[in-house]
This record gives C-alpha cells, sequence and structure tokens, in this order.
C-alpha cells in the first residue's frame, strides 16, 4: 500500500505534535531571544567573527532539514573553479561518528573519508567534486580554513550551512528558502523548524528559492522573501531529473532505464524534507509500490535493505528501489539482491547569469 503521509493511523501523531507544540512555544521564544541578541552582538562588534585571507561565500538556510543547499554549494564550488580558484568546502558534517575531530573528506583529488567518518552530505560533496574541490568536515571551520590554506593551497572557501556560523567572515551570504515548505512550520525550535525569525533574511546577500517546481505559488513566496529581506536579489531554481544511475552495476536492469516509469518501485530515502523526493519523482511519473522514510543522516544496515526487498517482493510485487544520491554514499557497502537505481538531479534557474556574476564578484578580489 502507499504511503499516506495524512491518513487516520497518524491522527494520534498528529495531534500528539500539536501538543508538543503548544508547551513547546514558550520555549521557542526564549530560543529566539537568545538568537536575536547573539546576532546582536555580533552586529555590534562585541563579538567578533573571524577573518579568513580568502574570498568566503557562505550557503545557508532559515531551517534545520533540507532545503536543497547542497545542489547549490557544488553548483557554487564548480563556478568558482572555472575561475581558477583552488576551492575548498568547510562543513560541520553533521551525523559522523565523531563531530569533534577534523576530517579531511577530500584533499581535491582523493577521497580520504566514507560517509559514516566525514558525514553523508560531506561524503556526497567529495564524490561529485572530486578533482574540483576539497572538502573538510570540522566545527570549527576558520580554523578548518586556515589549515587547507596551509596545507592544500586553497584559496577560495564555501561555508555549508553557514548563515548562523556568525564565527566566520563571509564575502557573500547566500540563504536558500524551500518553496515546499518554506518557514518549516512558522515557529522557531524546538516548536517548529525555524532556527532563527524569518526577519534575519535583512543579512542576507542573495536569497535562492529552491524546489519552485513543488510551491503552488512561488511568485507570493519570491514577494514575500524580497519584502523580509529589504529588497535582497532573489534567485528561483528547480530541481530537474538528469539520469538514473545503478547503485550496483551488477544488477543493471536495461528494461527498467530504458521505461522507468512502467515499472514498480520501493522509493526509500533518509532526508531531511523526504517529501521533497517524492514528490520530485511523482512528477517523473514513477509508479510507487511502498515508500520507505527513514530519519534523517541515518545510516543504513543491511538488517534495513533486507527489510526493504522482503517487504518489495512478498508484499508489493516491486523488483526494483529507488533513492537518492545523498542516501547513496551510505549504501555502497551493502549487498542488494534486487537493482536499486539512484535518482540523479540538477539544479536549473531563472536567472543563472544573474547568480553567476554575484558568484564572481568576490572571487575576482
Amino acid at each position: 500500500m502507499l504511503y499516506q503521509p495524512a491518513s487516520f493511523a497518524a491522527l494520534p501523531k498528529i495531534i500528539m505534535r500539536q501538543f508538543s507544540a503548544f508547551f513547546l512555544s514558550p520555549l521557542g521564544a526564549l530560543y529566539g531571544v537568545s538568537v536575536q541578541a547573539r546576532a546582536a552582538l555580533y552586529r555590534n562588534k562585541i563579538l567578533r567573527a573571524q577573518k579568513i585571507p580568502a574570498p568566503v561565500i557562505s550557503v545557508g538556510n532559515l531551517t534545520v532539514g533540507g532545503t536543497g543547499k547542497t545542489p547549490l554549494v557544488e553548483w557554487i564550488a564548480r563556478r568558482a573553479a572555472e575561475e581558477n580558484r583552488r576551492v575548498c568546502i568547510l562543513t560541520r558534517g553533521y551525523g559522523r561518528a565523531d563531530i569533534s575531530k577534523r576530517i579531511i573528506v577530500s584533499d581535491g583529488e582523493q577521497l580520504l573519508a566514507d560517509a559514516r567518518t566525514g558525514g553523508d552530505e560531506p561524503r556526497l560533496l567529495a564524490e561529485m567534486l572530486q578533482g574540483t574541490a576539497a572538502v573538510i568536515s570540522d566545527r570549527d571551520r576558520a580554523g578548518a580554513a586556515r589549515w587547507a590554506i596551509e596545507h592544500l593551497g586553497c584559496d577560495a572557501f564555501i561555508l555549508d550551512d553557514g548563515f548562523q556560523h556568525l564565527r566566520m567572515m563571509r564575502d557573500l551570504d547566500i540563504v536558500t528558502i524551500d518553496a515546499s515548505d518554506a518557514w518549516g512550520g512558522g515557529k522557531l525550535l524546538p516548536a517548529g523548524r525555524l532556527r532563527e525569525r524569518r526577519t534575519a533574511l535583512e543579512r542576507a546577500d542573495c536569497i535562492v528559492i529552491t524546489r519552485a517546481d513543488q510551491a503552488p505559488d512561488v511568485e507570493a513566496l519570491r514577494n514575500e522573501v524580497e519584502e523580509l529581506s529589504k529588497g535582497c536579489p532573489v534567485i528561483v531554481s528547480r530541481v530537474s531529473t538528469c539520469g538514473l544511475r545503478p547503485l550496483t552495476p551488477a544488477l543493471r536492469d536495461e528494461g527498467f532505464e530504458q521505461d522507468p516509469a512502467s515499472h514498480p518501485v520501493v522509493l526509500f530515502c533518509a532526508l531531511g524534507n523526504p517529501q521533497s523526493f517524492l514528490a520530485h519523482a511523482r512528477k517523473d511519473n514513477f509508479k510507487m509500490a511502498l515508500v520507505k522514510f527513514f530519519p534523517d543522516h541515518r545510516f543504513y544496515t543491511q538488517r534495513d535493505v533486507d527489510e526493504l526487498i522482503r517487504a518489495a517482493l512478498l508484499q508489493h510485487g516491486a523488483l526494483r528501489l529507488l533513492t537518492t544520491a545523498k542516501d547513496a554514499v551510505k549504501l555502497a557497502t551493502l549487498h542488494f539482491s534486487l537493482p536499486c537505481y539512484v535518482l540523479e538531479t540538477k539544479l536549473e534557474f531563472d536567472d543563472e547569469e544573474k547568480l553567476i556574476s554575484m558568484v564572481r564578484k568576490p572571487l575576482a578580489v
């Protein structure tokens, strides 16, 4: 049976979430005051951000969970490399085994850490940008940048998930807004998913609306974002499919690759916003026999895979699985007895030249 996000069976959970949100709202208010106070300390230079002797472009968001910023980080890294810059991506590396360590996921040429050690998103970026950009997972991103300048010769940095990382100065501050869930329920943490109030968009230099293809009224969102940010440039983007890749080439299914819409699949992922992947697959006319969402950043076990395959065969008659590139970096060492495919995507912009111009400006210094 296909996953139904608002079925009657889910009502107790929905009621519990509303009940929890009511009692967590006061904590959200306190959290909001503390965040605003911290931002004011940096704005008034009571706390001082660290300056790196190289251009820094930050890509961040206002909400927890996936907003589509990883593809944008990749896109910016490629544009920076085209400017003959030796690029390094600085990331915290959520979900990795030991967050206290500095992990060199890639030196720009070689892959040096797996997803468990370096984090799933850093590993994905390292794979996509092998030969183009280094990737470092470190809580101390300014320290990591200095290390990369000295040891890797890096001269341009992308600060991943950097909008709230005020300890480090940046030359361009880009914020992504997910059109499919722009404000994360409208409440601050822990009652909702907002990290800051929407007025924090005033700090941004550029805003990129992502997943515009999944929103009913992008123009209304664009107008709202422009008003909140006091006229900040807004670029609208969408995700398009660029191919299917077999996770295990030995199980390649040519019939499926030639006509994927006619074969039932089991769709699964572990994302901050899994509904966006489901919506994208539906737009591409995939025939979902079963949908399974795992918690964000989950590291899959062989048991997870075996249970998916068992459900596919015994309950739903599906002979193929479908997942994302972010999930694929955590599945490579596991055994599949059915073909598993990775849906590969790319970003498209309504005004790509404008964004390219904004990215090039700090790199030209």
